[in-house]
């Protein structure tokens, strides 16, 4: 599906990074994958082997997400998909309900979960206009942007940070359909990955997420649940999807 697709994951060294740039690199692409920290880097240049290069940056940094797409069109001659799936909680800083939501708490969950998508986006927009051959964007949002759960996960700036990704992606998609590039957001539920593990580890979170994630017997989705959708949307078979937002979360948004 991604046969000579050449694809940098921001956020691509552990996590659904990780799993969408195996699950790439199967179906055919090239990849440049940048993350954080060396040892996550490490592991994923063992996994990725030498066909893929890996990178160690912060995405919140001006600069970053740019040279991990020069070093792509460098490597392999051009650019054709970015997968911004690098983000987190803000909790540690103070995100919370917003009686308690501080305003550094508030600035460091959009600086993690918008400012660093629209550094990569507006890096990846740049090559792709400089290129003329259109390409695909596609960013990573969340159930609780559009499907709040206040009991486990009242953490207000991110989900507002999530739906501004939203909103950000489709305008995005509307002003740069006539140069063919294309611009959508998957959004998970509750996701077994490193930042998910203060509810994956708790007994009272998990009984609530199996009742909202009924699929499969009820559970926690797994980085690979994301890579089929991520795969189709960064193909051609996708051409002619733009500004769109697919929930790959287990029903969450259909129940309470």
């Amino acid at each position: 599906m991604l046969s000579n697709k050449n694809i940098v994951i921001i956020g691509g060294t552990s996590g659904m990074g990780l799993s969408a740039a195996l699950a790439f690199q199967r179906a055919g692409a090239n990849i440049v994958a940048l993350g954080l920290g060396e040892a996550a880097a490490g592991q994923a240049a063992l996994e990725l082997g030498p066909s893929a290069t890996v990178l160690t940056g912060d995405a919140t940094e001006e600069g970053q997400a740019e040279a991990a797409i020069a070093h792509c069109a460098e490597r392999f001659g051009s650019l054709d998909g970015l997968y911004h799936v690098a983000g987190g909680s803000g909790r540690r800083f103070g995100d919370g309900p917003l009686h308690d939501l501080t305003l550094e708490g508030w600035e460091r969950t959009f600086q993690l979960n918008l400012s660093s998508v629209m550094l990569s986006n507006r890096a990846a927009v740049r090559q792709f206009l400089m290129q003329k051959t259109g390409g695909a964007l596609l960013n990573m949002g969340s159930a609780l942007a559009f499907s709040p759960a206040p009991q486990f996960f009242a953490t207000h700036a991110y989900a507002a940070a999530k739906a501004a990704i939203e909103g950000f992606t489709k305008s995005i998609a509307a002003y740069y359909a006539p140069q063919n590039i294309r611009a959508n957001v998957i959004a998970p539920a509750l996701t077994d990955t490193p930042m998910a593990q203060r509810a994956v580890q708790n007994d009272a979170i998990m009984q609530y997420v199996r009742q909202r994630q009924p699929l499969d017997g009820g559970r926690a989705g797994l980085p690979h649940d994301l890579d089929g959708l991520a795969s189709l949307l960064l193909s051609d078979a996708a051409s002619f999807i733009t500004g769109q937002v697919i929930a790959v979360d287990g029903g969450w948004k259909l129940g309470n």
